[in-house]
């Protein structure tokens, strides 16, 4: 009953006029930024941190959230309509989605993925609303110590799943850890890290550094590069399901949701709930397995529902641990912050008003974007007609402005595009931004949970394996650092296994190259290439498929070698 009550309080609050008009703002917004390729509702919230200072926490909280889950449908679109996938997690929608519309049914496929975007948020927030105030109630009996494994735990996950080079993660990750160090100590009182500059004695603005890795390197990138040929010319959708479509998305959108939303509560692996919805969906496919790749409705309502069933699981570690799981929860994270508020486990009991609120809102949210969206689809694809060229200088100039704002001085513009030119720098060099964000965010924490787990236990450092849950967390740690020199070696010895049983011969190639890169989407199941040539995911362990080439790829045996294991199975079944 109390989860009702202060539900109906959220939705009081959530139902003002002037919150009504930010929910609506805020998924509009997120609709276009998410149309819009590299804009994406990370670059969009750092770059409304500044805007966000003159509003109450409630509406500013409000504002951003929609931002978050609005944009999570409107990389959709694009994706669907010309293979334009507008954020990460709509690429899987690339692959059936596009092949839909070939087909004249693209209004069917955005039609699937707006409801199951609608069914996965409405119950991703009944599973955050019922889940949060369970978490935060457990949580508040974790000492110091624990904290500190659980942080240490995050960062390190999230480091390690961003994809490309773990050593580059980890130098990014070590660089937002070491800005955030800059400024005054928190308990000694010295200066730290300034060379001697009076201004950096507060510490770098987390703002200015958001926007300055976010947007800045992203512009300058396009501006830098070849522009986009032409515009996308994309005719009148009617945007309509069949009573087959109907009966086809519904299984796909509750499964797509509730494997979203606990993946979801892993820290980085937010996004990843539609890689895993889409090889799920086709293995459980009996009657419509061979139109996966070739415009099956099911390939984009279960990672649509995925994707954005992700953003309530996310938000649940966020709530009630202060762990931020993404580069855009960060974002989040500070704004917190920024008006007096620390995530964590006292913020359910201290702030009940302020996330029953932002809870509420996320159900009318959903409503909107239902609205919203189904009529205005031909209207957000138009955003892609402006050219690179002022639509990125007007995002330079915004973040001049913005950071201009923050400090009313000019040094932090200069602290602003100081970074920027190294985010830039990163990026070109494939360094990925996000660990040094999640780093800069942590690191206080870190810090903080560090020096007071040490001081309580009078420097014994046996404090972080005191106790079931500490030693748990530490083995934890100590398996993910490991695993990425373990995983090979288990599946070499599970090609030797299986080999055995089957009595075939190992290559050495296989025994060589026994697995993919499990850190990029590509190590999912299907390769890089598949979204480019129409062909769907292909499961860790397809049936009836061989593997061969390198060590991201999964492609199709022979056909000789498909009608000799079909022949074979005819005989076993006779």
């Amino acid at each position: 009953m109390d989860i009702l009550a202060n539900l109906a309080d959220g939705f009081a609050s959530a139902l003002s006029p002037i919150n009504l008009l930010f929910a609506f703002l805020g998924v509009l917004i997120g609709t276009m930024v998410g149309v819009i390729p590299g804009i994406g509702p990370t670059t969009a919230i750092a770059l409304l941190i500044p805007v966000s200072f003159s509003l109450d926490p409630v509406s500013g909280l409000i504002l951003l959230c929609g931002i978050y889950y609005g944009a999570m449908y409107g990389g959709s679109i694009t994706s669907i309509l010309i293979r334009t996938p507008g954020e990460i997690g709509t690429v899987m929608s690339t692959i059936d989605g596009y092949e839909m519309t070939k087909r004249g049914r693209g209004g069917p496929a955005l039609a699937t993925a707006a409801v199951g975007s609608f069914v996965a948020g409405t119950v991703s927030t009944v599973l955050l609303m019922l889940m949060a105030p369970l978490l935060a109630s457990v949580s508040v009996a974790f000492g110091s110590n624990v904290y500190f494994l659980l942080l240490l735990l995050a960062l390190i996950m999230l480091s390690n799943l961003t994809g490309g080079s773990r050593l580059k993660a980890g130098i990014a990750t070590v660089f937002g850890m070491a800005v955030a160090m800059i400024g005054m100590d928190p308990q000694a009182g010295f200066s730290r890290m300034t060379l001697g500059v009076l201004e950096l004695n507060g510490g770098i603005d987390f703002a200015i550094f958001a926007m300055a890795l976010f947007a800045v390197p992203e512009a300058l990138a396009n501006l830098t590069r070849r522009r986009r040929e032409g515009a996308p010319q994309v005719g009148k959708v009617k945007v309509f399901m069949s009573k087959d479509d109907w009966r086809r998305s519904t299984a796909p959108w509750f499964r797509g949701t509730f494997l979203g939303f606990f993946v979801g509560l892993l820290p980085g692996m937010g996004t990843l709930g539609s890689f895993f919805s889409y090889p799920m969906e086709k293995r459980l496919s009996r009657k419509h397995k061979a139109e996966f790749g070739k415009g099956a409705i099911e390939g984009v309502a279960g990672p649509e529902a995925a994707n954005n069933a992700g953003v309530g699981g996310g938000l649940v570690p966020l709530f009630t641990l202060g762990i931020p799981g993404s580069p855009t929860l960060a974002l989040l994270f500070f704004v917190f912050t920024m008006y007096g508020l620390q995530p964590g486990p006292q913020l359910m009991s201290e702030q009940s008003g302020l996330i029953w609120a932002i809870i509420a809102s996320m159900y009318i949210g959903n409503v909107l974007l239902l609205v919203l969206n189904l009529p205005l689809v031909g209207a957000f694809v138009q955003l892609l007609k402006i050219p690179d060229a002022k639509l990125y200088s007007g995002v330079l100039a915004f973040v001049a402005l913005g950071a201009y704002a923050l400090g009313f001085d000019l040094f932090s513009m200069g602290t602003m595009f100081v970074f920027g030119i190294i985010g830039y720098g990163m990026q070109k060099y494939e360094f990925p931004l996000a660990p040094a964000v999640i780093g800069l965010v942590l690191a206080p924490m870190l810090e903080s949970s560090l020096r007071r787990a040490l001081q309580i236990s009078a420097g014994d450092p046996a404090t972080f394996v005191d106790g079931p849950l500490a030693i748990t967390l530490a083995v934890l740690i100590a398996l993910v650092i490991a695993a990425p020199a373990l995983l090979p070696l288990l599946r070499k010895g599970g090609i030797i296994a299986t080999a055995l049983f089957s009595r075939r011969q190992v290559t050495t190639s296989e025994l060589e190259n026994p697995s993919g890169d499990l850190r990029t989407p590509t190590g999912f199941g299907f390769t890089a290439d598949d979204s480019q040539a129409g062909e769907g995911p292909q499961s860790s362990v397809p049936e009836g498929e061989a593997v061969s080439g390198g060590a991201n790829q999964l492609q199709p045996a022979s056909t000789g070698q498909r009608a000799n294991d079909d022949a074979g199975d005819r005989r076993a079944e006779d």
